[in-house]
């Protein structure tokens, strides 16, 4: 296997690909977010209510608002859910997947850290969400991302024990690589650079600028440009972000030589290539 290659088009000549990724999260039974559009913080110890019914607002109604803001865009996605969201939201599990979406696991709850946990109870931890997952939604998933990045040197060995393919917790590349472990190998997607929540208190209006911005560079100067733009549903699914949203997917359809592939598909694609790596070495040298 070469370790790595030259930089080829997208598939069909295309000159840029987007992935679509959305995220369904919960927080346990009394627990809530550590940040929010509250600039006051509580005392320490205090039931946090208001955040509590914040952090609900996606699975209740963000999650719905988006599945339309795809559907207008005629777009897919891949829905990263906290196993805790499916079993709290079955209803809204069922929309993403009759809307042609794939469901990725994305940890039990976003309290709930891998990390914490040693090899063995990861792997088990694992294993319960895929099964919760694949109960509600029909379908094993074979995509994973960490809740809050809280991975560690045992993770990728525990998703690969667990049937995983693919992950997108990269934080050290923009294009897809395979990571090795003692029990196999996986395919490492990077991460969005610029979620939602990233303009929490300033103006959505950024998160469109940004996004343009990045999108114009790489389809200009890159012969084979990578975006991840992803968005919570509990906050990206408010009207406020989910217009800045539906903007930046309008830019990235006005243009006919852009990829939509689904995380999955971009897996499939890196491994027909039968390569490792594209180094940035011989990316950004041609």
């Amino acid at each position: 296997m070469t370790m790595a290659a030259s930089m080829p088009l997208w598939p069909n000549g295309k000159r840029i690909a987007v992935l679509v990724g959305v995220l369904l999260e919960s927080w346990s039974d009394g627990k809530s977010p550590t940040y929010f559009t509250r600039t006051t913080p509580l005392k320490p110890g205090t039931i946090d209510r208001a955040g509590i019914q914040w952090s609900e607002f996606g699975g209740r109604e963000g999650i719905w608002r988006l599945l339309q803001v795809l559907r207008a865009a005629r777009l897919p996605a891949t829905v990263f859910c906290n196993a805790l969201s499916a079993e709290r939201y079955p209803d809204a599990v069922k929309a993403i997947v009759a809307g042609g979406h794939d469901i990725a696991a994305h940890g039990y709850s976003q309290d709930h850290y891998l990390l914490d946990q040693p090899p063995e109870q990861q792997l088990a931890t694992v294993r319960k969400c895929l099964d919760i997952l694949e109960r509600q939604s029909g379908r094993r998933p074979d995509g994973w991302v960490s809740s809050v990045y809280s991975w560690n040197e045992h993770t990728v060995d525990a998703l690969i024990q667990a049937g995983i393919r693919w992950h997108a917790d990269a934080l050290d590349t923009t294009f897809p690589r395979r990571d090795k472990a003692a029990s196999g190998t996986i395919v490492a997607l990077p991460w969005c650079d610029f979620v939602d929540n990233r303009v929490l208190r300033a103006s959505p209006d950024d998160f469109y600028g940004v996004y343009k911005g990045m999108f114009d560079f790489q389809r200009e100067h890159e012969p084979a440009g990578l975006i991840h733009i992803a968005v919570h549903s509990h906050f990206g699914g408010r009207p406020l972000m989910s217009a800045a949203f539906q903007r930046v997917l309008d830019y990235f359809r006005d243009h006919p030589d852009v990829w939509f592939p689904r995380h999955r598909e971009l897996v499939r694609w890196f491994l027909d290539q039968g390569i490792d790596e594209f180094s940035a070495q011989r990316r950004f040298s041609n």
